[in-house]
């Protein structure tokens, strides 16, 4: 497969007055601070593991750190307001002060947690409910000049509903058509795109849209992938999430030849050496 490295090196976000240059794929590192995450490892127990986790990160090459204090898992409870800013507000305020130039992605769907979280030093709104979670999402990220990531999510859930269409990447390209417009509206131009592997879909659907992921492209903003760990990898391969490392490192190889732009991965190190592997082969 014929790598186009015009796509990498056409495509940037603004983040804080300077410009991130998707020249080559990039790796985001999960840190979960929920407690009822679908990966049983996944889940931090205290601020020194945090930071020795996110320098681990670092050192093996990623260079965006995502904080989630709300599991996505069919069926998790769902924190109330004041929950999820307690667990994600105080370790973003200690990963800026020990890693100031690591890029912060805060996952949460609540304009209030998007707020507190930028001010506190996150660089990035990863908002998976598709801009549907808070009706003050955009007006946040305008206020901020925020940069997002817009996942391909359906109105009614954040984790259950499933995606009824005849063709999934048609009905995914029109969904970011009319949100990249609407964000535009307000002024955010700051856009990556999450095609929503897991979210509404089912197994198949996951699948057919991988198979269809480069007409995404047309869409001409960078494209992050998170399949890490899903159940579309281990329920396939019949394995826990805790043994899908292989089939998942399968997964971004293949995405990587297909020009994504960002790997959202719980395994970071195992990342790193797809991207070396890809690299030794196409340059």
């Amino acid at each position: 497969m014929y790598i186009d490295q015009k796509v990498y090196k056409a495509q940037s976000i603004n983040i804080k007055g300077k410009l991130f240059h998707f020249d080559t794929p990039k790796i985001m590192g999960i840190i979960n601070l929920s407690h009822d995450s679908f990966y049983e490892n996944d889940s931090e127990t205290s601020v020194k593991d945090i930071l020795v986790k996110i320098q681990f990160f670092i050192e093996n090459g990623a260079e965006i750190i995502d904080i989630g204090g709300v599991s996505t898992k069919p069926g998790s409870r769902l924190p109330n307001i004041k929950e999820e800013t307690n667990r994600v507000i105080p370790i973003i305020k200690k990963i800026r002060a020990k890693f100031p130039n690591i890029i912060i992605s805060v996952d949460t769907v609540r304009s209030s947690v998007a707020s507190e979280a930028i001010l506190s030093g996150a660089d990035i709104i990863n908002d998976v409910s598709g801009g549907y979670g808070d009706k003050k999402m955009f007006e946040t990220l305008k206020k901020y000049r925020c940069p997002y990531i817009l996942t391909h999510n359906i109105k009614k859930s954040i984790n259950n509903d499933k995606l009824e269409s005849e063709s999934v990447i048609k009905e995914v390209i029109r969904f970011f058509s009319k949100k990249i417009k609407e964000l535009k509206s307000y002024g955010v131009y700051d856009i990556i795109i999450d095609p929503g592997f897991g979210f509404s879909k089912s197994l198949e659907q996951n699948y057919e849209l991988i198979n269809y992921f480069e007409m995404l492209h047309v869409l001409n903003t960078p494209i992050l992938v998170g399949i890490s760990r899903k159940s579309m990898i281990y329920d396939t391969i019949k394995a826990k999430p805790n043994d899908s490392i292989i089939g998942t490192s399968i997964m971004h190889s293949f995405l990587i030849s297909r020009n994504a732009s960002v790997f959202r991965v719980h395994d970071v190190k195992e990342m790193k050496e797809v991207k070396m592997l890809w690299k030794a082969s196409y340059y």
